[in-house]
C-alpha cells in the first residue's frame, strides 16, 4: 500500500483495550517499536483487530512533535520515541527532521526552521519524536 503519510510502521497488534466508543490499540513494529493508537470501537471491529493480527500504523509527519531532553513520564502523548537525529533537511519555512530510534525505526517530523535552530537539531543529536495516540491511523492488508 502506498500513502502520503511519511511514517508507515508494519507490525502486529499486541493488545486491544476495548471501550464503549474508542479502543486503544497497541502495535509492535518489526523494529520493536511500540505504537499506541486510539481509534473508534467500530473501526477496530471492522478491521478485525485482535492480539496477534498483522497491521500497520500511519502517522503524518506534521503530527510529530520533536523534543530534546524528553522525559516521557512528563508528556501526555502516548507515543514518545527516543532516538537520535539522522538528518535535517531545511526548506524555506519548515524542515524535515528524521529521528532514528533504537532498533532502526525512523520517524519523520515536519517542524519550523525556527524550532530546528532553537532546539539545536542536527545529525547525531539526541531527540524524541512525540505523537498522540489519536494521530495514529491503523490499517490492515
Amino acid at each position: 500500500m502506498r500513502t502520503s503519510a511519511r511514517n508507515h510502521f508494519a507490525g502486529q497488534v499486541t493488545a486491544v483495550k476495548a471501550g464503549a466508543v474508542n479502543d486503544e490499540i497497541t502495535l509492535r513494529t518489526q523494529d520493536g517499536l511500540e505504537i499506541v493508537a486510539v481509534i473508534t470501537h467500530g473501526s477496530a471491529s471492522s478491521l478485525g483487530l485482535a492480539a496477534g493480527k498483522p497491521a500497520f500504523a500511519l502517522v503524518k509527519a506534521s503530527s510529530v512533535i520533536v523534543m530534546v531532553d524528553a522525559d516521557s513520564s512528563k508528556v501526555s502523548a502516548r507515543n514518545c520515541v527516543a532516538g537520535t537525529v539522522a538528518s535535517v533537511t531545511k526548506g524555506a519555512v519548515n524542515s524535515e527532521v528524521i529521528i532514528s530510534a533504537t532498533g532502526g525505526a525512523q520517524i519523520a517530523a515536519i517542524v519550523t526552521n525556527d524550532s530546528v535552530d532553537r532546539l539545536g537539531l542536527a545529525s547525531g543529536k539526541a531527540a524524541a519524536a512525540i505523537f498522540k495516540a489519536s494521530s495514529v491511523i491503523v490499517g490492515v492488508d
